[in-house]
């Protein structure tokens, strides 16, 4: 078995027993906090289940690195890095919407999306039960399905997904930016969890995301999915998905939207 398919067994195991975990909390009841502003929130499911994702990887891969939403990191012995959201949506999560995931992808390199390569991820539905994995040169599957970006966008336009952040100072220049893409646009979805919107992607269900603010672990396991299914993605800093920017699409695709972000993807770089 190769190091890519041997993380990605680790990490399917693992998501299944978190998401179901996350998924036992929410039917006992929550426990919310506030981050960063008020409609930033954590449960303690989050961070619960982080510790048990935590606790999982470290029994069986100890010299590997940690970076996860809800605790500190830990520098890698091994050259892979295990980038953890525990609970992507936590907004859905509290409220309900069945529109939530376990993501965990394994990397080489640092924490760092400029510098990794994602060899291996996985989002996790538990709601839907639904697994999307992939592994570096191994494709991108749903169940035995294995998973293919869309082709061609008529002219009608293409089905984008796209997220607001939390901030209210960022929901202006967010609004500008969508009036920008709405012309080549069919419809635009905001579901509220990146790891979805990149899994959808992957398995055809829209044609485009992106979205500014994200974080790495929102992203990483994602990124891998689109990719394998035969998708291009891009963003900021660096031309990589990172913070500035987080662009994914079909190839013929991509490349339209891309240039309608290009003010976003050309000051980042300054």
């Amino acid at each position: 078995m190769t190091l890519a398919a041997d993380l990605l067994d680790i990490a399917t195991r693992i998501a299944r027993e978190a998401g179901d975990l996350a998924a036992r909390r929410r039917r006992e009841g929550l426990e919310i906090a506030t981050k960063s502003v008020a409609a930033d929130i954590v449960t303690a499911a989050d961070r619960e289940v982080e510790a048990f994702i935590r606790a999982e990887l470290a029994r069986e891969r100890p010299d590997d690195g940690f970076f996860g939403e809800e605790s500190a990191a830990q520098e890698s012995a091994s050259g892979v890095t295990w980038v953890v959201d525990p609970i992507d949506g936590t907004v859905n999560y509290a409220y309900g919407i069945p529109a939530w995931a376990v993501s965990i992808a394994a990397v080489e390199g640092t924490a760092d999306p400029a510098t990794w390569t994602a060899v291996a991820g996985v989002v996790y539905n538990p709601v839907s039960g639904e697994m999307f994995r992939a592994s570096r040169g191994g494709g991108a599957w749903l169940g035995e399905q294995r998973l293919s970006v869309t082709g061609e966008v008529g002219p009608a336009g293409g089905l984008i997904a796209t997220g607001f952040g939390y901030d209210p100072a960022t929901h202006a220049p967010t609004l500008e930016r969508l009036s920008r893409v709405m012309p080549i646009a069919r419809d635009i979805r905001r579901i509220g969890a990146a790891s979805l919107d990149l899994a959808s992607v992957a398995a055809g269900r829209l044609d485009a995301y992106y979205e500014k603010g994200t974080h790495p672990w929102d992203h990483a396991a994602g990124v891998l999915l689109v990719e394998e299914a035969g998708g291009r993605v891009g963003g900021a800093p660096g031309g990589r998905p990172g913070n500035a920017m987080v662009v994914a699409a079909g190839p013929d695709f991509f490349d339209r939207l891309a240039a309608l972000l290009e003010p976003e993807l050309r000051t980042s770089e300054r």
